[in-house]
């Protein structure tokens, strides 16, 4: 394999070389409060869509006026631990990749999961993982990309197991889980069940005023992050604000200055088209019966068969 991304790895768990490693062991060592609520899903499979739903909802539609306040307002405590724990307002919602054994389960906090078709994940998280200078994996090819998806080999181990490892916890009164797919195919149904499993006050809100249902759909959508926050990552990642200045953020910026990359690609970018079937113009036929294959057998006897049948 001609390069791979970037990745340590502590207490067996693969995570991005980039992020400071006492942040990451903070958010490991985490012990859930009463009321927090968790964001809990495999990298590229709807996480931030996700996240800014859930911030909106507890906004109760308000919009934020500036963009970089959504990393602190919904911290991400893999990046940030401690201190990006600590610094978020409450109500509010801190995401993570970590699987379900990595992350402290507690009865009194609440958790969300978004699951993705599995080939959609493989190619948006190739693009993310090209196009971040912190992954060194610019030149990277799709085929190496694919061997590692299969494999198990990036950042937050195996889809598969990830999956997995949520799933026993689905239809705990704690845990609402939902797809990628569910929230395009209807934004709106998601939306009024999260306010739900958030807090009765929350889906008042939106039954008093239909204002804020609306809002909530404008400021989570696809386009509005694209264009709000692309822009904040790109200058976090360049060093280029203070506003919040987090140790997890300055070492991101100083690990990712050690590699001198080279020249970024001018598609580089958070947010990419966020579609639903997209792998058919990157899979070969092999490569989509092999995944299909390891799919069967990972998922054999659960309901994840139902949620992703095969073509």
């Amino acid at each position: 394999m001609a390069r791979r991304p970037r990745y340590a790895i502590m207490n067996g768990i693969r995570y991005p070389e980039m992020f400071s490693p006492k942040c990451f062991r903070e958010a490991l060592e985490y012990k859930p409060e009463p009321g927090d609520v968790f964001i809990c899903t495999y990298p590229k499979c709807g996480t931030t869509w996700i996240q800014h739903v859930a911030l909106y909802i507890f906004r109760k539609g308000r919009k934020i006026e500036n963009p970089r306040h959504c990393l602190k307002l919904s911290p991400f405590i893999d990046q940030l631990g401690k201190e990006g724990i600590d610094g978020m307002p409450r109500p509010g919602a801190f995401k993570t990749h970590l699987p379900f054994p990595y992350i402290s389960y507690s009865s009194k906090a609440k958790y969300i999961f978004v699951s993705r078709d599995p080939k959609d994940c493989c190619v948006s998280r190739y693009y993310h993982t090209k196009f971040f200078p912190g992954f060194d994996f610019e030149n990277g090819e799709f085929n190496d990309f694919f061997e590692l998806f299969m494999s198990g080999e990036l950042g937050y181990n195996d889809y598969f197991d990830h999956l997995l490892s949520w799933y026993p916890y689905r239809n705990d009164s704690n845990v609402f889980y939902t797809r990628y797919e569910d929230m395009k195919k209807d934004i709106k149904s998601v939306i009024m069940k999260l306010s739900k499993f958030l807090g009765k006050e929350y889906l008042n809100a939106i039954e008093m005023d239909n204002n804020v249902l609306n809002n909530i759909i404008l400021y989570s959508g696809f386009d509005h992050m694209k264009m709000k926050m692309s822009e904040t990552y790109k200058k976090r990642d360049e060093g280029k604000y203070s506003e919040l200045e987090y140790e997890g953020f300055k070492h991101i910026v100083d690990f990712t200055a050690s590699l001198e990359p080279t020249k970024i690609s001018s598609e580089r970018n958070f947010f990419r088209k966020g579609l639903i079937g997209d792998w058919r113009s990157h899979f070969s036929s092999e490569q989509k019966e092999r995944m299909d294959r390891k799919f069967l057998e990972k998922f054999k006897g659960t309901e994840i068969i139902q949620w992703y049948p095969l073509e």
